[in-house]
This record gives C-alpha cells, structure tokens and sequence, in this order.
C-alpha cells in the first residue's frame, strides 16, 4: 500500500509581524513574537517533527555597517508550550531566557519527539536584540522564519 502525504497535514502558523519597539544604542529589547502553532494531523507513526528558527540581520537605511544589527546580536528563546492537544513528548528548544541562543546559525524552536495522534502545539518565543553602540537612528527591520518538517 502506498500512502500520499500532504503537504498540509503538517503545518505552522506564525504572526505575520511583530514590533520589537524602540531603544537607544547600546540598549538591549526582548519582546515576544507573538503565538507559534504547529498541527500535525499526518497519519504516520510516530509523528514526530521540528520546528527550525532562522533570521536575517536588522537593518535599516542603505545597510551600511553602522545601519546593520546582526544576527550574532539577535537572540531566540522559545519558552514552554502555552497550548496543547495530543499525545507526544514536547522539547522547547529554549526553555528559558537563559538558554536563548543567538540565530547566527538556524537553531531548533521546537521539537515533537514521540507519539502518534492528532496534535496541535502552541508556544510564544521572545526575541532579544542587543542594539550595537555605534548603530545609527533609524527603523531597522529583519526577518524572523519558522519552518517545520
């Protein structure tokens, strides 16, 4: 027998933006991104998946090294599971702010490590951004991107 998985019996919802507000140069923010879900309603056994954190550098005007946060000054921690349904054993890749890991490299958000049934998983990671001292004024925006597989 040969089953076909679709694609969107595995999903992730993320918030579509989220303001980190405004600090000076030198300042740190840590804000929350807003609620992370994944549902998985794929019929295997187990079930199981990741869920991977990457972002891009915070920049603002032309880019200019003076206009550019970079990534190794933005940090990722997941926090615990807010919501969740089903059977399975749930790792947060960062459980607390003391485990919050820069995003020079994708880092694990999230992880379904056993079980089999239906599940949805919901948690609400902060962001925290170490604004260099020499950084000019300006709005600096990044991308922050969840995958799952």
């Amino acid at each position: 027998m040969v089953s076909r998985l679709r694609q969107t019996d595995l999903s992730i919802t993320v918030p579509a933006t989220a303001s980190l507000g405004a600090g000076l140069p030198g300042a740190t923010l840590s804000r929350r991104l807003g609620v992370v879900t994944v549902r998985d309603s794929r019929p295997i056994n187990p079930n199981t998946w990741t869920v991977t954190v990457t972002s891009t550098p915070f920049i603002t005007g032309s880019g200019s090294a003076a206009q550019t946060i970079p990534t190794s000054r933005v940090s990722y921690w997941s926090g615990p599971a807010t919501r969740h349904t089903g059977g399975g054993n749930l790792v947060p890749g960062q459980l607390t702010s003391a485990q919050a890991q820069t995003l020079t490299v994708p880092r694990i958000a999230f992880r379904k490590t056993s079980g089999n049934a239906n599940n949805r998983v919901s948690w609400m990671p902060t962001l925290v951004v170490s604004i260099p001292s020499g950084a000019v004024v300006g709005l600096y925006r990044g991308t922050v991107t969840h995958s799952v597989s």
